[in-house]
């Protein structure tokens, strides 16, 4: 793609990574393909190649967001399928995340609109908040069915009602288990923010796996959020200083005694969190540190596939539906290798039809833009039924409450799975299934 920015406008980093990224796109529009909001919608604008027009224009002419702009950005979900698909290595993502960042900065969205996405800021990535709002909804369930009537500030927090869980695990974080035998490596695993309120039981099966497995898993003490809520919001400020937060942690323990890697069990925030070394590329006194973070950084499946398993112990005869959540297969390019651990343990792997589709969640989208994500979310249960499954398996817990959220069938995480083959606690969602 042609590109007419000025060499004064090029000495700013970002708008010099944009223009990069914009040169190497084709106008192929291989990408529409594969773009849920162009599938469902029908509209150039809501496609990657449609999006790159109207960043291009924002930035060459080097004007705030305008309202249409912000309209078509806002319905992008981050799901990173076109840069699967593009055969010419166009970095969307990182376009699309700085696109974001110019419009926090150069649009004023209307009160109602600012305010909701700083409470989402102010609570989701922090658990004891996120625990409290969702002992709240509770209280206001019982009303859901009034809020549409308020627009769309009242849609948005029908989609919230309708993604909390009836109840949340309230428990003490798993100490540290001795690993069996000798130590084959010492890792760190990522707490997380909303999954460790939502599903806790996923990173103690993560981490009773890995000691039977002889690893040991450090506790992080005061890791925070990996600030991709604050990042896909555009409010780089608070997301780089979690950032930076968290490669200081890290850092740190690897200069105390070592770590051969950093797990993340919530595909999302791998994606981010293997993205620090970009973001903080320009910062002397981060940009080191936070490439050697994003170098330790690997999905949990992807530290297991490294390790030589036992057989299973306890073999299940379960079929499952692999989701292959979108910052798994097309943000981390890892989508054989969970399906081939499941696999392995025993159970009967399908795909799903559509699978490179997203369902809908991307972060606070199912909460921001409801209508598209339900219309998402409702379009990958109907694939899932088409494969008479027992359980559903996926590696983000986004995905998880978005798709338990329109089905009664069972939605596990992969770690779950993995650790009750191989001699741990069956997880809930299991028992009818034995």
């Amino acid at each position: 793609m042609q590109t007419h920015f000025s060499a004064e406008q090029l000495k700013d980093p970002a708008t010099a990574e944009a223009e990069k990224i914009l040169r190497a796109c084709v106008h192929c529009g291989f990408c529409t393909a594969t773009c849920p909001t162009f599938v469902l919608l029908g509209d150039e604008l809501d496609s990657p190649r449609g999006r790159i027009y109207l960043i291009k224009d924002m930035l060459e002419n080097n004007r705030p967001a305008d309202a249409l702009t912000v309209k078509h950005i806002d319905r992008c979900l981050s799901c990173l399928a076109c840069m699967t698909t593009c055969p010419s290595g166009v970095n969307y993502m990182h376009l699309v995340d700085g696109a974001r960042s110019h419009i926090e900065k150069t649009f004023q969205r209307p009160f109602a609109d600012r305010l909701f996405r700083a409470l989402l800021g102010a609570i989701l990535p922090y658990p004891n908040r996120f625990r409290l709002a969702v002992a709240a909804s509770r209280l206001a369930s019982p009303f859901d069915f009034l809020y549409p009537r308020f627009g769309r500030t009242g849609r948005r927090l029908a989609a919230i009602l309708r993604l909390a869980p009836k109840n949340i695990v309230s428990r003490p974080v798993l100490p540290p288990i001795s690993p069996a035998g000798a130590v084959k490596a010492r890792v760190a695993l990522l707490g997380g923010c909303v999954q460790q309120v939502l599903r806790p039981g996923i990173n103690e099966a993560a981490i009773r796996l890995l000691a039977r497995l002889g690893v040991e898993v450090v506790p992080a003490k005061g890791e925070g959020c990996c600030g991709a809520l604050l990042h896909h919001l555009g409010k780089d400020a608070g997301a780089l200083a979690q950032v930076r937060h968290n490669v200081d942690l890290w850092s740190a323990e690897i200069e105390r005694h070592g770590l051969d890697a950093i797990l993340i069990t919530a595909s999302g925030c791998g994606t981010m969190i293997k993205d620090y070394g970009f973001l903080l590329r320009n910062d002397p006194a981060y940009a080191a540190k936070a490439a050697r973070v994003s170098a330790l950084a690997k999905d949990v499946t992807e530290f297991l596939g490294a390790l030589d398993l036992p057989e299973p112990l306890n073999p299940q005869d379960a079929t499952l539906a692999y989701h292959s959540a979108c910052s798994m297969q097309h943000g981390q390019q890892i989508d054989a290798l969970p399906k081939q651990l499941l696999t392995q343990a025993g159970f009967k792997v399908r795909d799903i039809p559509e699978g490179h589709l997203c369902c809908g969640s991307a972060g606070t989208y199912n909460i921001l833009e409801p209508e598209i994500a339900l219309r998402l979310r409702d379009r990958k249960i109907a694939n899932i039924l088409a494969t008479a499954s027992d359980l559903i398996a996926t590696g983000n817990i986004g995905c998880m409450a978005q798709i338990a959220s329109g089905t009664s069938i069972p939605v596990l995480h992969t770690i779950e799975l993995l650790d009750f083959a191989y001699g741990g606690i069956k997880p809930q969602g299991l028992d009818s299934q034995a």
